[in-house]
């Protein structure tokens, strides 16, 4: 296939496609090449690293306790099926188009360049409110220890969501300092995110050890507990798939199952990320499908292996929301556990909040390449080969962000943009089988077109079932996307500047 390349600003229209080839070649300019220095066993931290997190600290208990019981654990299943749809889709595309930019890039080579930018403008809100989300949890988890140390920040400085609290320091300054990692290199990133991993890995690992010495049978009674209707809402509170087709969602019995499992997902948000690492790869075409299908089965496997535990230590009916598993060991006359875990829940979302503002910046940093943003932004530090100044400028207005912003309204977009991302890739494995079936693929998903419009129905209605009001704000997200894209990317863009022409 070849590109659908013009000779001048406007030409090739908004779904010209971008080579793979060509891709690859841009990656090799001086100016803007990135160093290759991760091993898959550094891909799969990574994935370990961002994927466990809130969720397994969290939303355990919360879904548990309100929504699926001790059941929880098929919930898990079920969303790790989902993911592990898609991953085998993200799997194939990093292979094959190692390139920095995950599905915005993957996007351009298969479905065309205003496609490619509403991925990459999805990716830049997604990654952006996740991490600050993750920092303003980190403070949250921090200040907790430092009370029980007897160490108090004045209330200014505890963050929108504390009574008195204008400016989160805490938040502010963990972006900052992680921001400054980054710039600095992947492999002192990677290090630094081995390290990490390992304690949460730990700390998950004694809560699964210690817990199951204080599992009481009577409590899995009933795995399945009775159907339960939710109570209607109504108006943009309300998930979409009601609003549109009268169904209304239950909690607990089968289909609360998969009601948990669309709450869950959270949990797996970040094994994409991954894929954004493509480009600092040293063996892409190896190492990309066993970092991220590696990281989504240790996790998967861990997930369900806490809430079966958490489910049978303490009945779910009585499971905390905040904290359940350091509560769990609490009631169970173990507060030593209960530290550990608000410790290892403390440390683990540090390295949560770096590798999703990993992932932005390297999505930005292709963009930039490409034109569609100042290329400006797509210069990489002459020592470190890093994207320095869109990691700077990124770091710096979302450390701003998480400081002075109470933003747990917005956690769901972050939901929301993934599975946007999932639908875009499995979409465009299925169209780049179709137009490029000459292309080397060192991975192939199984089953294709199967796998991928699997994919796409898993994706579909799990948004379905996030709120309207979530759709709404998505949506004018994607509006102004639209206006930056036809006021400056379409007429700055490589592509539309024709061979051997850049635009400024």
């Amino acid at each position: 296939m070849s590109t659908q390349q013009g000779t001048g600003p406007g030409s090739g229209g908004v779904l010209r496609t971008k080579t793979v080839e060509q891709s690859i070649r841009d990656t090799e300019e001086p100016e803007h090449q990135l160093r290759k220095s991760l091993s898959a066993w550094d891909l799969t931290v990574f994935g370990v690293g961002v994927i466990i997190g809130t969720g397994i600290f969290v939303l355990t208990g919360k879904v548990a306790k309100e929504v699926a019981g001790p059941a929880t654990a098929l919930a898990f299943v079920a969303a790790g099926v989902a993911c592990g749809l898609a991953a085998l889709c993200y799997a194939e595309f990093a292979s094959t188009v190692p390139v920095a930019g995950s599905a915005y890039t993957f996007s351009y080579a298969s479905l065309g360049e205003l496609p490619a930018w509403i991925i990459g403008w999805d990716l830049v809100l997604e990654f952006a409110l996740g991490t600050a989300v993750v920092a303003v949890g980190w403070s949250g988890y921090v200040r907790s220890l430092m009370d029980n140390a007897g160490w108090h920040l004045p209330a200014a400085l505890e963050g929108p969501d504390v009574a008195g609290g204008t400016f989160d320091l805490l938040a502010f300054v963990l972006v900052l300092l992680l921001t400054a990692i980054l710039v600095v290199g992947m492999k002192l990133s990677a290090r630094v995110t081995s390290v990490v991993v390992a304690i949460k890995v730990a700390v998950v690992l004694i809560v699964i050890v210690a817990g199951l010495f204080f599992i009481k049978s009577d409590n899995y009674s009933p795995f399945i507990p009775k159907a339960v209707e939710q109570p209607s809402g109504g108006g943009l509170d309300a998930p979409l798939v009601q609003l549109m087709f009268g169904y209304a969602p239950t909690n607990f019995g089968v289909m609360g199952i998969f009601t948990a499992a669309s709450v869950v997902f959270f949990a797996f948000i970040g094994f994409d990320v991954v894929a954004t690492a493509a480009e600092e790869t040293r063996n892409p075409q190896r190492d990309m499908p066993r970092g991220i299908l590696g990281s989504l089965v240790i996790c998967t496997v861990l997930y369900v292996a806490v809430s079966i535990v958490v489910t049978g230590m303490e009945h779910y009916t009585e499971l905390s929301v905040s904290a359940p598993l350091a509560d769990a060991f609490k009631a169970a006359g173990h507060p030593f556990y209960a530290g550990v875990i608000s410790f290892g829940a403390a440390v683990g979302l540090t390295t949560v909040c770096m590798i999703l503002l990993l992932g932005q910046t390297r999505v930005f940093f292709a963009m930039s390449r490409d034109g569609l943003l100042p290329r400006f932004f797509s210069v990489t530090h002459p020592k470190f080969r890093t994207p320095y100044r869109p990691t700077i400028l990124l770091g710096v207005i979302i450390a701003i962000v998480a400081g002075f912003t109470s933003i747990n309204e917005l956690a769901t977009l972050v939901n929301i943009g993934t599975l946007f991302a999932f639908v875009v890739v499995a979409l465009g494995v299925i169209i780049l089988r179709r137009t490029r079936p000459d292309l080397p693929r060192a991975f192939r998903t199984p089953w294709v077109p199967v796998v991928p419009v699997l994919s796409i129905a898993a994706s579909v209605w799990l948004m379905l079932n996030l709120p309207a009001e979530t759709w709404l704000r998505f949506g004018i997200w994607m509006v102004i996307g639209f206006v930056v894209y036809f006021a400056y990317g379409r007429s700055h863009s490589r592509l539309a500047a024709g061979p051997g022409r850049d635009r400024a």
